[in-house]
């Protein structure tokens, strides 16, 4: 009989055993272990009821839209259960983790979804260890190293969709899945469209968001401005592959199949970043107020992210201390920063000495 583990939430925590820890907390804990539960109890139920008549003697189209009316939730919603319960049947280990509380009804979605019986303790294992909203992208990474890059592409072609729908407020909700090269190019160009577009104060008398930024540049891509010289789409943007020893990755990380490099490859332009003895990118330096081509491959080597909130996209190259003061453009005095955190900033008060992000480094095209 396999040792039973402690939820992570109750070990964590500290909470449950503490006499002096507030009454809203206590409370809050106590609910949460009782909603795991009766999730746990609702799958399992959902996928017997789906497999039994008794959605049919009633005259339900599916079982799913039986639970939906009866619950009083979307069909989609309904269907989950069903699949999640009909799955932990066939992955006992993550079944009984499930129930002991050692993994959320979150990570056994997404577990459910790549697990079998031959992987699932490696993923499990990954799931336990791993926060629920990075799981996704741990298995990607997962599926990366232990598949070919053949069947990786095929499983990606083959779960490619789109779907939308219509909003209580008359808005309209897209749901898209791309594979990660044509996503790059996605997230690309939106990113060009939010940088080279100065925020207006609205009506409101309130700035846009960031999000909202971003679904006006998914609008304006409805509406295509050509070239006068071209007669194409106006703008020029870059999608970055990285090539390295341990795989290849998009700029932002998500791991990208190896035939999709080498397909495009041909037609991409190639830069080499060499690394010193230690991994650290070389360095390169330069009296101009702009940082270099180079100089910006080395530091978006080395900060990766965002070095004050973690974030990888809309990055721009901050001068500390200010080109004003040092009259130098040099890597170490070179950081990666939100371009909203300026931004801002020159709302307020001032705007900071910065250059925009434009190219990475390893592959573009």
């Amino acid at each position: 009989m396999p040792t039973a583990r402690r939820s992570p939430l109750l070990s964590a925590s500290g909470f449950v055993t503490d006499r002096t820890t507030r009454p809203r907390t206590r409370t809050l804990l106590a609910t949460i272990r009782r909603l795991s539960r009766d999730q746990r109890q609702v799958v399992q139920v959902a996928a017997e009821f789906a497999d039994s008549d008794e959605w049919i003697v009633a005259g339900s189209a599916t079982a799913a839209h039986w639970i939906a009316l009866a619950a009083d939730i979307e069909v989609s919603t309904a269907r989950e259960w069903i699949r999640v319960g009909r799955c932990l049947r066939d992955l006992p280990a993550s079944a009984n983790a499930f129930a002991q509380g050692v993994v959320s009804y979150s990570k056994v979605r997404t577990l459910t979804r790549f697990a079998t019986a031959d992987n699932e303790a490696e993923l499990l294992a990954l799931a336990e260890r791993t926060p629920a909203g990075h799981l996704g992208r741990s298995i990607a990474a997962w599926l990366e190293r232990t598949s070919s890059a053949q069947q990786l592409e095929r499983h990606q072609h083959s779960r490619r969709s789109c779907s939308w729908r219509t909003e209580p407020d008359g808005m309209t909700t897209f749901t898209v899945r791309l594979a990660p090269l044509m996503a790059g190019v996605l997230i690309a160009r939106l990113e060009q469209a939010v940088m080279k577009t100065s925020p207006r104060c609205e009506e409101s008398g309130h700035w846009p968001t960031l999000a909202q930024q971003y679904a006006d540049a998914v609008g304006a891509l409805a509406e295509p401005k050509l070239d006068r010289r071209s007669g194409g789409p106006t703008g020029v943007f870059e999608v970055v592959l990285h090539v390295r020893g341990d795989g290849c990755t998009l700029d932002d990380g998500s791991p990208i199949p190896g035939s999709v490099v080498e397909r495009v490859a041909p037609t991409g332009f190639v830069r080499a970043l060499i690394h010193d003895a230690e991994g650290r990118p070389i360095n390169a330096s330069s009296r101009r107020r702009h940082p270099t081509v180079r100089q910006k491959r080395v530091v978006k080597e080395r900060d990766q992210h965002c070095v004050d909130c973690g974030a990888s996209s809309l990055l721009e190259y901050d001068h500390v201390p200010d080109y004003a003061v040092s009259g130098r453009t040099v890597v170490q005095e070179l950081q990666l920063r939100c371009a909203p955190l300026p931004r801002e900033a020159a709302f307020g008060s001032r705007l900071k000495t910065s250059a925009h992000l434009k190219g990475l480094d390893s592959l573009t095209f």
